[in-house]
């Protein structure tokens, strides 16, 4: 019974991020971009293996930052410089996984429409 309520907080907190967050659902849309461009690109497993672990990494990272916050602006309602410090710090950790994620898409779908545009 614990597991599958478990598994309910999870759900539920994966539906916080995906109707109050707007940058979570940013991410979601470049993952369903990627994830199109896989399948019409015919990318290699390895390749999948990238693109759904930067998928992963990413949203993952929105959900801790988006977490962080909401726990900042329980513990401390007023504009605190401490807690500005802990929101960016978390910003930047999303920041850092999505550029990351942004260049290896790069490498891997770049290449792939560059040949497909000259053989057009």
């Amino acid at each position: 019974m614990k597991v599958i309520q478990s598994f309910a907080f999870a759900w539920n907190g994966i539906k916080i991020c995906f109707t109050s967050e707007a940058n979570f659902k940013v991410h979601l849309v470049f993952a369903l971009l990627a994830t199109s461009l896989g399948f019409i690109l015919n990318i290699t497993y390895a390749e999948w293996l990238a693109v759904v672990g930067c998928i992963t990494l990413v949203t993952t990272m929105e959900m801790i930052n988006t977490a962080l916050e909401k726990l900042c602006d329980v513990v401390h309602k007023d504009l605190h410089p401490g807690i500005k410090k802990v929101k960016d710090i978390a910003a930047g950790a999303v920041m850092i996984a999505a550029a990351c994620s942004l260049f290896i898409g790069a490498l891997i779908f770049l290449p792939k429409i560059i040949v497909d545009i000259k053989a057009f």
